[in-house]
């Protein structure tokens, strides 16, 4: 959603790094309270890919071309639907303001379920066991390789690539369509 913002100048770039590593800390801490929250189950569980999927991106079936362009519709749609849900929203103030009024937050709020539905099952179903996003990926991936997960297994790195670079171009496309669209 950030660079996906940025790229059709509705976000300013010289932020997005800045906005990239909070969400990887973000991500990275609610993993850990995750882990946690389990932590009585990790030594009870011995399937180690279910415990990877706990954390990060797992594909059902792992090819690759299916896995990227999952990803990839899956975020171009969410990020399509949470903008013209937002835009629609954004019309109770002046142009360029955004309203955090109550309207504007339960259609945001809405969004992500919603086209996330319409992105995830019938495009992507268990593809790639969708996230959607870079940094919910990539912060939980490293707090399953840096936390002490008994029996956890590889952290598949090899992977983890997907799940990082197609929702950035998903979030893009999804982006350009929106403003390509004039919603």
């Amino acid at each position: 959603m950030t660079i996906g913002l940025a790229v059709i100048g509705s976000f300013p770039w010289a932020q997005v790094p800045g906005y990239i590593a909070a969400q990887l800390v973000g991500a990275f801490l609610g993993a850990a309270l995750v882990w946690l929250s389990y932590l009585p189950h990790w030594a009870a569980t011995e399937d180690k890919e279910s415990k990877l999927g706990i954390f990060a991106t797992v594909p059902a079936i792992r090819h690759l071309p299916g896995n990227i362009l999952a990803e990839v519709i899956g975020t171009a749609v969410l990020v399509f639907g949470v903008l013209a849900i937002g835009a629609n929203a954004e019309g109770l103030t002046k142009p360029g303001e955004i309203d955090l009024s109550v309207a504007f937050q339960q259609r945001a709020a809405a969004a992500p379920g919603s086209s996330a539905g319409l992105g995830h099952r019938p495009v992507a179903g268990r593809t790639d066991r969708l996230r959607h996003q870079s940094a919910r990926d990539l912060g939980p991936r490293f707090a399953h390789a840096l936390l002490p997960i008994s029996g956890k297994g590889d952290s598949d790195w090899g992977y983890s690539w997907v799940p990082i670079v197609a929702p950035i171009f998903g979030g893009a496309l999804g982006a350009v369509l929106f403003r390509a669209t004039g919603i």
